[in-house]
């Protein structure tokens, strides 16, 4: 029987890094799909077309592809063939991603693949809708948060050891407005899924966090 794990949650709340962990340590393949919408935004960005536009990137759909190449487990992003997967964590490609999630015609193209990736493994799967909408019958489905000044000061930590330049309070700000725009909006909004848990990582390290998962996935199966 193939297992789906569903783990969403808002901007910065560590889901791709505790994923990733307790994917490895479970055996299943990890997808990001916030590094799809990384993707189709970072596009938009490179051709100049306003990410808010959504007929104007609707029409750069046509012309691009995105895909998902594991190696030894390890997820890559492919945009149009180009291994994209440093390039798409800029804060410019964060809220391009926030932007172009919000279009119809964009989840619509990103949703068949999910789909097709954990129909034929078992995975852990984290996004803003998976538990409610791409995988609604998954397993195992998880809302994984925390306060906006701690998941802000994580994004600011990562960052910063990344090489970027940046402030805390922009990192903040930023991510307080993902968050509003994530749940406001009309398609596929965020918000934990009736049937799921809630993880709140506050206060906890992040070995304690992917324990948590990992305790909460092996709970449910």
């Amino acid at each position: 029987m193939i297992i789906n794990v569903a783990i969403d949650g808002p901007a910065g709340a560590g889901k791709s890094t505790v994923a990733r962990a307790a994917a490895k340590e479970l055996g299943y393949i990890y997808v990001d799909t916030g590094a799809l919408y990384r993707a189709v935004g970072l596009n938009a960005l490179r051709i100049g077309v306003e990410t808010t536009d959504a007929v104007k990137v609707a029409e750069t759909l046509d012309s691009i592809s995105v895909e998902l190449k594991f190696v030894d487990g390890e997820q890559q992003v492919l945009l149009n063939g180009e291994n994209v997967s440093s390039e798409i964590r800029t804060p410019d490609a964060s809220m391009a991603a926030s932007n172009v999630s919000a279009i119809p015609a964009v989840r619509a193209f990103l949703f068949d693949l999910q789909k097709d990736i954990a129909k034929k493994n078992n995975c852990i799967m984290d996004g803003r809708d998976i538990g409610t909408v791409v995988l609604p019958d998954a397993q195992v489905k998880i809302f994984l948060t925390a306060s906006p000044e701690i998941r802000a000061k994580r994004r600011y930590d990562e960052l910063i050891e990344k090489g970027s330049d940046v402030d805390y309070d922009d990192v903040l700000a930023d991510l307080i407005k993902r968050d509003y725009n994530d749940s406001h909006r009309e398609v596929a909004p965020l918000k934990p899924a009736e049937d799921g848990v809630t993880v709140d990582t506050s206060g906890l390290t992040l070995e304690e966090s992917i324990d948590k998962i990992i305790e909460t996935v092996r709970n449910k199966i």
